[in-house]
């Protein structure tokens, strides 16, 4: 089961702010550099993601609008009805949280290693990365401000405004300047994508800082977080299952089906942690916890599923040795 090493950064920087919180001018500082990290951070994804392999994924468009209905339709549906859970088993602040995970987009990097691992259509696994990052940048905002707005989020016509200038315009900067600078994020992707993490990171320790001073940390006790991990993992196996039998109700083939379970059943830690440093302010820390859980959950989870898929009869019955081959690892990043 991989342990994503991104994950332990993202833990250590979470107890860096416990131990070190900003305050005072070195929480506007921080809270400064963080703004100008999002904006950063959303640019390059609007420079790298290439519309026209967007489009022209179009030609399998049930698979995707399946793939979309998933992330963006299924998922908040079982948010909003885990709000039963809603005094006895979680609190208010960590519903937020979990509601707010069913809104982000779906994984990249991780569907295509799990897609291709299980032998399925990757492609479809890399389309359906492209389409769900492009559509979560007005979706995901849009969804959090109707649905967290009736929970207590706050959300305001200034929250939207927000949203627009730190997310959604440098996104289309990035997509505007890509014919010029798209050669060269592709050519320095590696050192860049150290650009993008280093973001996220920042903009966790100022979220978790924020929420260190505010003592909103005194409101989760270790019992409440038990009982979080299991209400997502009640929700991945709900999304597993029905990617899977609703994709065969569907009548997907096999490579399909797994596409859709793979890209369909899982959230973006890398989309959702910035999103959410701008939706939720000082509440942050809180909100991002549960996608957190849920990161690596689904990281653990899906290595099994794909490397079951691997062995399928039909799988081994065509090519047992590339099957043998493909089960053996799953290195996966965050996405």
């Amino acid at each position: 089961m991989p342990i994503d090493p991104y994950l332990l950064l993202l833990l250590g920087t979470v107890g860096l702010a416990a131990l070190i919180p900003a305050r005072g001018t070195g929480a506007d500082v921080a809270s400064g550099a963080s703004t100008a990290a999002i904006a950063l951070l959303f640019f390059l994804y609007g420079a790298r993601l290439s519309t026209r392999e967007a489009l022209d994924g179009l030609r399998h468009w049930r698979l995707h609008i399946t793939i979309l209905a998933c992330t963006f339709l299924v998922f908040p549906l079982l948010g909003l009805a885990a709000r039963v859970t809603v005094p006895a088993v979680l609190t208010d602040p960590l519903y937020q949280g979990l509601l707010f995970l069913t809104l982000v987009p779906s994984t990249v990097q991780s569907s295509i290693a799990f897609t291709s691992i299980a032998r399925g259509n990757v492609p479809a696994a890399i389309c359906a990365g492209s389409f769900s990052s492009l559509v979560g940048i007005v979706a995901t905002p849009l969804l959090a401000a109707s649905l967290l707005g009736s929970t207590g989020g706050g959300f305001s016509g200034d929250t939207l405004l927000k949203i627009v200038l730190q997310l959604l315009v440098p996104f289309l900067a990035g997509q505007l300047l890509r014919p010029w600078i798209g050669t060269f994020v592709q050519r320095h992707k590696k050192i860049l994508s150290l650009v993008d993490r280093g973001s996220i990171l920042l903009v966790v320790y100022t979220a978790f800082s924020e929420g260190m001073v505010a003592g909103v940390w005194s409101r989760v006790s270790p019992a409440r977080l038990a009982a979080l991990l299991g209400v997502e993992a009640v929700l991945l196996a709900a999304m597993l299952a029905l990617t899977w039998y609703g994709a065969k109700a569907l009548r997907f083939d096999r490579e399909d089906r797994i596409a859709i379970q793979f890209a369909g059943s899982k959230k973006s830690l890398a989309a959702g942690l910035p999103m959410a440093g701008v939706l939720f302010g000082a509440q942050a820390s809180l909100a991002v916890l549960p996608l957190m859980l849920f990161h690596q959950m689904q990281l653990m989870v899906c290595a099994v599923i794909a490397k079951r898929r691997a062995r399928d009869p039909e799988v081994t019955a065509q090519d047992p040795a590339a099957a043998s081959r493909i089960a053996v690892g799953t290195g996966t990043r965050s996405g």
